[in-house]
């Protein structure tokens, strides 16, 4: 019988052999140079296509806005305003509008500083005073002389007219209008414009004339 043991332990050894090489084969559990192999080597990956990528286009970034910087047309400027039209002096009564006419008639024949006084209710000579100052005594004597011809032509004769040697102070009363022509220096001795000074100054001038008073001072146009 020792012939059928060997043949047992035979058995045993190739049975072990084909385990051992079935166990390092089988793929559970791979073996150390499998490992190393399979770390060594990377991992191969798909080359990138050439234009495939766009580049990223930048960010616009925001303007900063600036409050008032804004140009606009500029506004047409305004029209000046017209000059208020003078107001035209309207006579109260008849003797008035022969008094204004008065004193514009001085001031035509050259007579300077005429003054046309309201001394109604002060004066009870009169209504009305027309001053006015001479350059010479022809020129003078020839003024009054014209106011007394349109008087007369508008119902005021005059009444009296006086007048002195030198005729430094020419005289014509028409009653409810006293017309005073002096020389300059004779009109500043005797000053009635102070005896009436609290007496409202009549408007005479023509529209679009300039009146001034003695001292050349306010200056108003008619």
């Amino acid at each position: 019988m020792p012939p059928a043991k060997k043949k047992s332990k035979s058995s045993a050894k190739t049975s072990a052999k084909s385990s051992a090489k079935f166990s390092a084969k089988s793929p559970g559990k791979p073996s150390g140079k499998s490992l190393g192999k399979s770390a060594a080597k990377p991992s191969k990956k798909a080359p990138a296509k050439r234009g495939s990528t766009k580049p990223a286009k930048p960010k616009a970034t925001a303007k900063p806005i600036v409050r008032g910087t804004k140009k606009t047309a500029a506004a047409p400027a305004p029209a000046p305003a017209p000059a208020p039209k003078p107001k035209t002096h309207v006579p109260a009564s008849k003797a008035e509008a022969f008094a204004i006419e008065a004193a514009r008639l001085l001031h035509d024949d050259k007579c300077t500083d005429v003054v046309l006084l309201d001394v109604r209710g002060r004066n009870p000579m009169t209504d009305y005073l027309v001053i006015g100052s001479g350059t010479s005594d022809r020129q003078m004597r020839s003024t009054l002389q014209d106011v007394e011809e349109v008087g007369a032509k508008i119902g005021y004769a005059a009444v009296r007219s006086t007048s002195d040697d030198r005729a430094t102070w020419l005289l014509a009363d028409f009653m409810n209008v006293i017309v005073h022509l002096f020389e300059p220096n004779t009109r500043a001795h005797y000053d009635i414009e102070m005896m009436w000074g609290d007496a409202p100054r009549i408007p005479w001038e023509r529209p679009g004339s300039a009146a001034r008073d003695r001292a050349g001072l306010n200056a108003v146009e008619a």
